[in-house]
């Protein structure tokens, strides 16, 4: 299998761990940061090369920095992007909800009514008409884009733990939870399955049909559920993946055939669907790690809280407690 191994290129300018990370819509050209220094990057990815040297902290436009966004008063944590390309939604530690004009770079809206940081929040609905969010404080909330309303046109409070993620698809909005549990609400039905899984869940992606779905949990296991009846169909491990503390993602890349997962330890691990690991990396220095690997070294810097992968391209981007982004392709461009 052709997997991108090389770092072409790395996005430099934050100053704090960068919890969230996500490609722009359509060519996915663009690629959206958010860190715990409170602020959103937007950076194009062709102009910032991996031999670019780190600019000094008065350095205001890195290479490849395109623009940057800043309302949140605490740490960003997540970001999603919308279909159009022209709105984006960004959550986090101010417990508010934050609608984003990407071309003037002023926030459109910001809700409020979470009692906690707000982990997640995305786009979901016919035109991503609504977003839904969960928080700390275990519940997840639906708000209406193109209503003027203040107030969550739903709220979810069935966790017993923070909603660490969420994940919408058609009518179905899914959750998951630190109470070791992945519930799937059926808005259209009224009805809301539970998955157990039996440990803290710190991530949660679907696959390209929906069918399944990709959680993982403080257990140093990534596993692949059927999302119809919620069996397990496949558990990711490797003997050097260490998730036991922190919220790190995974993620399902290159057509739903292969996961993707960063540690808290400053590893990412790529295994195929059947569960061999493929590849071993090292976000700080930028490389492919073969044979074993050194024990961890559980830290801040060296977790690896986030990855995601290019639709339209063999790329993938990892996130860090460096405060960089590193983006990993096929080759030299």
């Amino acid at each position: 299998m052709s997997f991108p191994t090389t770092p072409i290129a790395k996005l430099t300018g934050h100053n704090g761990i960068v919890h969230a990370v996500a490609y722009s819509s359509g060519s996915q050209s663009y690629i959206l940061t958010g860190s715990s220094d409170r602020t959103i990057r937007l950076y194009n990815p062709q102009k910032a090369p991996p031999s670019s040297v780190a600019p000094t902290p008065s350095s205001a436009y890195p290479p490849g920095l395109v623009n940057k966004y800043t309302a949140h008063g605490y740490e960003v944590l997540s970001i999603d992007v919308n279909e159009s390309n022209d709105r984006f939604v960004s959550t986090g530690g101010d417990k508010t909800v934050f609608l984003w004009d990407v071309q003037t770079a002023q926030t459109v809206r910001r809700w409020t009514g979470h009692s906690g940081r707000v982990n997640r929040g995305v786009f979901g609905g016919e035109g991503d008409s609504i977003i839904a969010t969960g928080s700390f404080d275990g519940t997840v909330r639906i708000w209406d884009v193109k209503s003027n309303a203040h107030k969550p046109i739903m709220t979810l409070a069935d966790a017993k733990d923070a909603i660490t993620d969420v994940a919408v698809h058609d009518a179905d909005i899914l959750a998951s939870s630190v109470d070791g549990r992945v519930r799937i609400y059926d808005l259209r039905m009224g009805m809301c399955q539970v998955d157990v899984i039996g440990h803290p869940c710190t991530s949660l992606s679907l696959s390209k049909k929906g069918t399944e779905m990709l959680v993982g949990a403080l257990d140093s296991t990534v596993r692949l559920m059927d999302r119809t009846n919620g069996e397990m169909l496949k558990a990711y491990r490797d003997d050097a993946f260490v998730n036991k503390e922190l919220r790190v993602r995974s993620t399902l890349g290159l057509n739903d055939t292969v996961v993707v997962s960063g540690s808290d330890d400053g590893m990412i691990f790529a295994w195929d669907l059947e569960g061999a690991c493929l590849h071993k990396f090292k976000h700080s220095e930028m490389k492919e790690v073969k044979g074993k690997v050194a024990g961890p070294v559980v830290g801040q810097k060296d977790v690896v809280s986030a990855v995601t992968f290019c639709k339209t391209r063999r790329e993938w981007c990892s996130a860090g407690g460096d405060g960089n982004v590193v983006v990993w392709g096929m080759g030299s461009r």
